[in-house]
């Protein structure tokens, strides 16, 4: 029920519900991967079931493709589609020009590759993910397995010349083991606090040997739905210079708030 869920959750929700307003009949769709990326592929699905919507889901990692699936998305694969209508996902972070951090779940390079293959990005979050400068979340990058260590040496020491306030790498685990991404590589997070100049730290990062590629999405996001935990939804459109703002209700008997408790 609604009134179990918490204002956090309450604000992925309408913001979810509001970006699906997005997505029409025929389109092909990118599917974000993470928790308000799961609420939007739950109400996407509430459609397809209750009001005969009708499109092509291009999911981001497997865990969203399989939740597409359960709620009857019709999937396809990035190849299949060639090119994307738009691609709606959460972020970790955004900064004012939209700027984002994303690769909290450890899918930022299927995430980059559908983002960039859209003609439109639009990003679903809370307000808590709105910074003024990004790097407190920290940004995650994608490594090829062989001499991870070497690589990460390389990064720390890239980073001294680098604009950011933090300058410490962790490797991410899963139990006592390294986490491992759909594309068999791991994921490193650097610990930065503050990022000065994103532009120029993803270039930097993106040319080390060992680095697939890294969390930092710089000029891909159009537009940010942010959620408030009262029901309230701002949308802010960086290429029309719009900001829109909204208010969605709960019903306490929505079916999709029954499932998500189940």
């Amino acid at each position: 029920m609604t009134g179990e869920l918490s204002p956090i959750d309450k604000a992925k929700y309408v913001a979810a519900k509001r970006a699906a307003d997005y997505v029409e009949d025929g389109m092909r769709v990118g599917l974000g991967t993470g928790s308000t990326a799961a609420w939007l592929v739950r109400c996407l699905g509430e459609q397809v079931r209750e009001d005969g919507l009708r499109f092509k889901g291009v999911p981001t990692s497997t865990r969203t493709a399989d939740l597409a699936r359960e709620v009857g998305i019709d999937v396809i694969s990035l190849d299949e589609a060639k090119w994307l209508d738009i691609t709606i996902d959460g972020a970790d972070e955004f900064d004012g020009n939209l700027n984002l951090i994303k690769g909290g779940g450890g899918a930022l390079l299927q995430e980059k590759i559908v983002a960039t293959a859209s003609d439109q990005m639009v990003v679903i979050a809370d307000i808590g993910k709105e910074v003024e400068h990004l790097g407190s979340f920290p940004l995650p990058i994608e490594l090829i397995p062989f001499g991870w260590q070497t690589t990460q040496a390389l990064v720390e020491e890239t980073l001294i010349s680098m604009d950011v306030l933090g300058r410490q790498s962790s490797l991410r685990m899963n139990g006592d083991r390294p986490f491992v991404t759909d594309e068999g590589n791991y994921i490193l997070d650097l610990h930065l606090q503050r990022i000065g100049n994103p532009r120029q730290l993803s270039l930097v990062i993106n040319q080390m040997p060992g680095v697939v590629e890294n969390g930092l999405f710089i000029d891909i996001c159009d537009a940010v739905v942010i959620g408030y935990g009262d029901g309230r939804v701002e949308v802010r459109d960086i290429n029309e210079g719009t900001v829109e703002h909204e208010r969605l209700d709960f019903l306490e008997s929505d079916n999709l708030f029954t499932e998500l408790a189940d």
